[in-house]
Formats: structure tokens, C-alpha cells, sequence
């Protein structure tokens, strides 16, 4: 074979390896996407993802179908071990806010955030401490002033695992509360969204989770808000309606993100192409009347601003953490 020859057979070679990839890239997507809520149903993150994929193929964004699947447990470190096994696919997408940080720095798993393909942050919702219509609390103050009496003498209960979210959001309003003995609060965490029903059912007396988590029960007065994390109260939504910590004498925020994410080494065309369409999604009247009704503040970045932000968010969670001696 001369060297002639030799060269037309390389680039034959070459040519047929990546026909395949570009095809695909090319075609992208072509098959069903598998959509994930690392969570049960009815909680912050399958409403998001959900709301994603609805909102994605209605407006023709997508022209494939994107079905939802509810893997829960762990407060989101289960479905996180699963996507380890799904690396380099392109056709896995799922939704992730505080806890995927927490759940690794609090030792609950070996996988963070730099085991994903961080793709858009959307929305930031607020937490909200969450009472039954006949609780004798109408304000987070009165909760507050019992628990400094007595740390076990209200009891907590949340969606998170111990140590994530819903857990710590309201560490840290108790403590900026002035409360002592933050180890000895009680807090029941629950699996695929029960909170709400074990607050219904007497189970608990304070439900701590993500305002637009319950604006259903709210709205049939089923549920009563006695503050949200807000830094202000939001211009819609239930949030409107809801005093937040600071109007009620304690210096306090926390803010609830949620982001859209790839499995670990997702192809660049994939990521592309999802940067592309949650980019689109966004400025979308349909996608913003769903911010309206859910009470979610839009909070869009881009991938590259949006992994700046959550190794940044890393570093801060870090900090509370360690401070409330909840650290791995």
C-alpha cells in the first residue's frame, strides 16, 4: 500500500468513526427522553421537572417525548448514585437545588455536584414553616420562644433527609432566633413527600419545606404559612400573602434554587442543545405563567455562570454547616 493509499484509508477510518457522532449530534434528540425527580411525587422537585418537560414539549422546543419517573430516598442520594451508572448518556435529565450540595457535605453520600453535568439554574423558591389550620402557632416567633424553653418540645418535621434542606433551613432561622441546643430540636425527616400528610394527620406540629410545596393546601385553608425565607415577600404567589422571618423579628433568609442537570459526561452536542432549549424554555409566556402560579421567583443562568455559582454555594453550605456542627 502506498503512501498515498495509505493516507485515503486513514481518513476513511477517521470519516467513519465520527459519521456516527455527528449524525447523532445532528439529528439530537431523536429517542425518548428520560426524564428524573430525585424525589416522591408532589414534592418541589417533580413539580419542577414535570413543569420542565411540560412546558418543553408544548411549545415545541422538543419534539420528543420527556416522561417524568419518581426515584426517591436519601433525600435525593439515591436517585445521585443511580446517574453515576448512566455516565456519558444523552438522553438523562433531571433536577436537583440545595440538597444535592448537602447530601454530599454532610457526609449522606460520596457524590456532589461535580458528579453531574450542570446544565441551567431556573427558579429559586423560599422555604416555609407550615402549621394546621387549628394549630394554637400563628406566628414563627411562638415556635421559636418553645423551643427555647424547651428544644424537644416542638416537633419538626420535613421532606429532607437529617442534615439537608428542610432540616437546615430552619437551623438556621433558629438560631438567628436565638436558640440554644440546636442538636436537640426535634426533626423527623419523611420519604417521597409525606410531610404534609403527617402534619394533617397530628403527626407533627411544624412542617418546614419549599412554599410553592404546598400552595395547594394552603389555598384550601387545609394549611396555614406562619413564615417564609424570603428575603422580601415575592410580588405573586402564595408568598404574597406570607409574612417572612425578617418582618417578624428574626434576620434570617434562605433562598431554594433549582437546577436542571446531565449525567456525569454528557456529550458536548447534548449539552449544547439543552443550554439551547432551557435558554428558550425560559423566555416562554407559558413557562412564565408557570413561575407565577407555583410562587417561583426566575432565576436563570447559563451553565457557565451556573456552575460558578453552585462552587460558590458549595463553599457557603460548607459554612453553615460546619457552624451548626452537622459537617461529615
Amino acid at each position: 500500500m502506498n503512501r498515498i493509499t495509505r493516507t485515503l484509508a486513514a481518513v476513511a477510518m477517521i470519516a467513519a468513526i465520527a459519521t456516527p457522532a455527528f449524525a447523532q449530534a445532528k439529528g439530537y434528540p431523536s429517542r425518548t427522553i428520560e426524564c428524573y425527580a430525585p424525589s416522591g411525587a408532589g414534592g418541589g422537585w417533580d413539580l419542577t421537572i414535570r413543569t420542565v418537560a411540560k412546558t418543553l414539549t408544548e411549545t415545541g422546543l422538543v419534539k420528543v417525548a420527556m416522561p417524568v419517573e419518581n426515584k426517591a430516598g436519601g433525600g435525593g442520594a439515591v436517585f445521585l448514585t443511580a446517574l453515576q451508572s448512566m455516565k456519558k448518556k444523552d438522553n438523562v435529565l433531571t433536577v436537583y437545588s440545595p440538597p444535592l450540595l448537602l447530601i454530599n457535605l454532610n457526609g449522606t453520600t460520596p457524590f456532589s455536584y461535580k458528579d453531574t453535568t450542570p446544565l441551567a439554574r431556573l427558579i429559586t423558591d423560599f422555604g416555609a414553616f407550615v402549621v394546621r389550620k387549628d394549630s394554637k402557632y400563628t406566628s414563627i416567633t411562638q415556635v421559636m420562644a418553645d423551643i427555647k424553653v424547651n428544644p424537644t418540645s416542638v416537633k419538626i418535621g420535613g421532606n429532607s433527609s437529617a442534615g439537608s434542606m428542610d432540616h437546615i433551613q430552619f437551623l438556621v432561622v433558629a438560631q438567628a432566633a436565638g436558640v440554644k441546643g440546636l442538636k436537640q430540636v426535634q426533626y423527623i425527616a419523611f420519604q417521597d413527600n409525606a410531610g404534609a400528610a403527617q402534619l394533617l394527620g397530628g403527626h407533627i406540629d411544624l412542617l418546614t419545606t419549599g412554599l410553592g410545596d404546598v400552595r395547594g393546601l394552603v389555598e384550601s385553608g387545609d394549611l396555614r404559612v406562619l413564615a417564609s425565607t424570603a428575603p422580601t415577600r415575592p410580588d405573586f404567589g402564595i408568598g404574597k400573602d406570607v409574612p417572612t422571618c425578617r418582618e417578624q423579628g428574626i434576620d434570617a433568609d434562605f433562598l431554594n434554587w433549582r437546577g436542571i442537570f446531565g449525567p456525569p459526561q454528557m456529550p458536548d452536542y447534548a449539552v449544547k442543545f439543552w443550554r439551547d432549549a432551557l435558554g428558550k424554555m425560559v423566555k416562554t409566556p407559558e413557562w412564565q405563567k408557570a413561575c407565577q402560579t407555583n410562587g417561583w421567583v426566575q432565576n436563570y443562568a447559563d451553565q457557565p455562570d451556573f456552575e460558578k455559582f453552585l462552587a460558590a454555594q458549595n463553599t457557603a453550605s460548607k459554612n453553615i454547616l460546619e457552624e451548626l456542627g452537622m459537617a461529615k
